[in-house]
């Protein structure tokens, strides 16, 4: 019976179940060791588990094990399909009073955040996969590459604003509005008059 619960659950997650989610509805953890040994399940990270079936999705991993980040910047850019380099690692910005050191622990780069900006432009996008993860929308993430930045990898920013400003489907309001908010205008400015 836990068994079945705990495939259902993995099988509504995108083939991924985490401790968390096997614990909230009263199944005891150890059900998960006994699924691992029995060659179930596969640990994927701490307290992240997949279906043996189910492909790895690095992004819906990274989202059930750290449910208060949204991914964002290049992770954002490629999931929105404006960089075709795949993120070496993965970035989720948090709010800043979180204690991200266990995200850090697991490879991810952290960025932290206000909370009155946190939820600016917080949408909802397909992994590679097709599961739905938290993630900001283009204009957002764009914002979020250049923000609090010494260096910008221009092989990234580039690209992506050349591929934006021909898009049919950029708001260019939106776009300045976030900039404003996350006191990067100017330099989102810069790089529309060169590209306009």
């Amino acid at each position: 019976m836990d068994v079945q619960a705990i495939v259902d659950l993995a099988e509504s997650s995108g083939g991924l179940v985490t401790t968390a989610q096997v614990v909230g509805v009263g199944i005891p953890r150890a059900r998960i060791s006994d699924m691992v040994k029995a060659g179930e399940l596969e640990r994927v990270q701490r307290g992240v588990y997949r279906l043996m079936d189910a492909w790895e999705d690095e992004f819906l991993a990274a989202q059930l094990r750290f449910p208060r980040g949204i991914l964002s910047d290049e992770t954002a850019l490629y999931l929105h399909g404006y960089t075709d380099r795949a993120p070496f690692q993965l970035t989720m910005t948090f709010p800043r009073s979180y204690g991200a050191t266990k995200a850090r622990e697991a490879g991810i780069e952290v960025r932290t955040c206000a909370d009155e900006v946190l939820g600016l432009g917080l949408t909802t996008i397909r992994t590679p996969y097709g599961n739905e993860v938290s993630a900001y929308d283009l204009e957002r993430a764009l914002c979020d590459i250049v923000r609090g930045r010494r260096v910008v990898d221009m092989q990234v920013v580039n690209p992506a604003m050349k591929q934006y400003v021909r898009s049919g489907e950029r708001d260019v309001q939106k776009l300045l509005g976030y900039a404003r908010a996350l006191g990067v205008e100017k330099k989102i400015r810069n790089y529309l008059e060169v590209l306009l």
